[in-house]
């Protein structure tokens, strides 16, 4: 087979995929939203996925989705159900069961469990729309009939495609509704490569007496010896308020000594630079990186609460490399 041969098979099949994930497009109304005000209203109960077969496959992804973005859930073993299990559906509880014909013989007794329970909510994602599932669900959402990529159009592709992108656009929906930010992400992925990603400048700043403080009154002389002391080329100027009011560099003191040989004559707040640049603890250290990089520095302040002039941190470039951030 030509080269041409196989990459065309190949931009056939994603051509018949993007085909479909338009239809799902298109279907997205008012069903859709009735599956996201069902999830936001469980406060008290647990969101259960089911289904069999490659729908089952994709369920587990579906929750394992939510799981990570505000919306715990987990997957119920459709056979494993029907032998105890289903005592893990309790009042309360969401069932989504994902199922293509709605007819899966195992999903059957869910059905039956939960219609059983006024208290139990079913959301049946099905494309049948006179099958068991979408006539049982109290929410329904009809999948829209597409076409499978490869010949006989019936190996599960497009349709399995339409499924994992429903699935993400509802965890994604509830988390923005949620207003479920990185941080509260980062809390759910705290190893792996992801994590490093995730970091925040929090994470990696100095704090305490670690913060290379010093008052503006300060005399240069003694500033030198201080920031040789520290190792940080860098010195944090404070008031007697202790608001921030300055930045002093082993550069700006290099220039200084250039310009006046009578170091004694000057205080800090002569020589520093004012306002330095502050940034708030919960931006990623990435973002910190990209500023430091921008502006051509190597230091940041950091505050919270928009309280510029109030510093609780001190992060340096190398805090961000050394952490195999770029």
């Amino acid at each position: 087979m030509k080269d041409k041969k196989l990459l065309s098979i190949a931009k056939e099949v994603i051509k018949i995929e993007c085909i479909s994930l338009k239809k799902l497009q298109s279907s997205i109304g008012k069903s859709f939203e009735q599956i996201i005000k069902t999830i936001l209203n469980c406060k008290s109960g647990k969101v259960i996925i089911s289904g069999v077969g490659k729908s089952g496959i994709i369920g587990k992804k579906w929750a394992a989705t939510f799981s990570s973005t505000g919306t715990p859930s987990f997957f119920l073993d459709a056979s494993n159900a029907s032998h105890g299990d289903m005592g893990q559906i309790t009042s309360n509880d969401i069932v989504i069961l994902l199922s293509l014909s709605g007819e899966s013989s195992e999903l059957k007794n869910i059905i039956q469990y939960t219609s059983r329970n006024k208290n139990i909510k079913l959301i049946g994602i099905t494309s049948k729309k006179d099958s068991l599932l979408y006539k049982n669900s109290n929410v329904k959402f009809l999948l829209p009939t597409v076409k499978e990529a490869g010949p006989g159009s019936y190996v599960p592709t497009s349709s399995t495609t339409v499924q994992i992108a429903l699935g993400d656009a509802i965890a994604i929906t509830c988390m923005q509704y949620k207003k479920f930010g990185k941080i509260d992400f980062k809390k759910f992925h705290p190893g792996g490569s992801l994590s490093i990603k995730l970091k925040t400048v929090e994470d990696l700043m100095l704090v305490g007496k670690k913060i290379p403080f010093v008052n503006e009154k300060l005399q240069m002389t003694a500033a030198l010896k201080n920031i040789e002391k520290r190792k940080l080329g860098t010195l944090i100027v404070l008031n007697n308020k202790k608001f921030t009011t300055g930045i002093l560099t082993d550069g700006d003191l290099k220039r200084v000594s250039n310009l006046s040989t009578n170091l004694n004559s000057l205080q800090i707040k002569e020589v520093m630079k004012k306002n330095p640049i502050s940034v708030d603890k919960n931006i990623l250290a990435v973002e910190a990186l990209s500023i430091m990089n921008t502006k051509k520095i190597t230091s940041l302040c950091v505050h919270q609460n928009n309280k510029k002039n109030k510093t609780i941190g001190f992060i340096h470039i190398h805090d961000i490399l050394d952490a195999n951030i770029n």
